[in-house]
């Protein structure tokens, strides 16, 4: 059996989840064999699984600023071959914040990353998104970078997606370059940048946005757009707050599904074929979770693979997969809140219930 989950962001690192899954599954059939694969989509977790994947990864820490403005510690990985893989949340991630501010909140720590990574003689970077508090287009990133972005009167603008409604000027010509080697972006999401299932209008209620402050959040992308050409409808575009169109358009960053690549490193293939049962998870599965993020990732590599589908979820928005084996943690805890209050202790009861539900499955 193979529990192959995604990390329940803020509450459990992808191992963390694995574990207490197999502690639970154990607990009811401990003759059983597990094996543990964590998995990441490009958000938080990547590193991690980069670093058990790549013989000679090496970890570097980096003080930068965070989403809120204030310094934080992020940490970043050198692999073999000169390349640099840098995660957006360990730097400008949504649980950096004390509270959601979905206009103020910025990825600058994101460009200071990167460029102590060029620093370093980086002759090709992975740039792992998903996890981010801003919806900013990757503007803080790029600003760190050396790009200014201009107001009408030809002032900076201050930090932040909600400002880019000021947007009136894109000067790139302090911009440094990017490594020759180029810069791949592993995106969580298949969203474009724009429009209804774009970065804002999906992703910004997400980052505690309300109507009015999306519409905001949609014109300054549209803005920002509007100057950097590109192409803001490319899938992956949206992703982290719209970071990915930002790199992309600014940078010459490839977007790459990140959840397919981190699951061909880590050997998710080699994995299944030895497996009759792979649980999978993540913390909130919605509409999005099927299109490109490692739950869907997973379930379309078990179909292939002819082995049968669990998810253990922390809780579940809109219509229920169709999956028979399921489990919610909010459901079992009696709501969202206590499940994230103790989600090791829930996780072991759900991997408890679904031992249970496949051993009334044995004839």
């Amino acid at each position: 059996m193979l529990i192959a989950p995604d990390s329940f962001k803020g509450s459990a690192s992808a191992t963390a989840v694995a574990n207490a899954l197999a502690a639970g599954w154990l607990a009811v059939r401990p003759g059983d064999q597990v094996t543990r694969l964590p998995l990441a989509d490009g958000g938080e977790g990547t590193l991690d699984v980069l670093a058990a994947a790549v013989p000679g990864a090496r970890w570097h820490r980096a003080r930068v600023t965070g989403p809120g403005g204030a310094p934080v510690t992020s940490r970043w990985l050198e692999l073999p071959g000169r390349t640099a893989v840098t995660e957006l949340a360990r730097s400008s991630g949504l649980p950096l914040l004390a509270s959601p501010d979905p206009m103020g909140a910025q990825t600058t720590g994101l460009g200071e990353v990167l460029g102590r990574a060029l620093d370093a003689g980086a002759d090709r970077i992975v740039v792992g998104l998903g996890g981010s508090a801003a919806t900013d287009g990757g503007a803080g990133a790029l600003a760190a970078l050396g790009a200014r972005f201009l107001d009408a009167a030809g002032q900076s603008l201050p930090p932040g997606g909600g400002a880019l409604a000021e947007l009136a000027r894109a000067d790139l010509s302090r911009l440094r370059p990017p490594p020759a080697g180029g810069v791949t972006c592993l995106t969580d999401v298949i969203a474009p940048l724009l429009g209804p299932r774009g970065a804002a209008a999906v992703f910004g209620p997400q980052k505690g946005a309300d109507g009015a402050q999306v519409a905001r959040l949609e014109t300054g992308l549209a803005r920002l757009a509007a100057l950097l050409g590109g192409d803001p409808a490319a899938p992956g575009a949206g992703a982290a707050g719209g970071t990915g169109y930002g790199l992309a358009a600014a940078w010459g960053a490839a977007l790459t599904p990140g959840a397919a690549e981190l699951s061909r490193l880590a050997g998710l293939d080699r994995a299944l074929a030895n497996a009759d049962l792979v649980i999978t998870g993540e913390g909130r599965f919605d509409a999005t979770s099927l299109t490109g993020k490692i739950c869907g990732t997973v379930i379309a590599a078990a179909g292939a693979a002819g082995v049968p589908v669990a998810l253990a979820v922390g809780q579940i928005s809109g219509a229920k997969p169709g999956i028979a084996r399921i489990v919610s943690l909010a459901a079992l805890a009696g709501g969202t809140a206590a499940a994230q209050a103790s989600p090791r202790r829930w996780l072991r009861l759900a991997g408890q219930q679904l031992a249970r539900d496949t051993a009334g499955d044995t004839p």
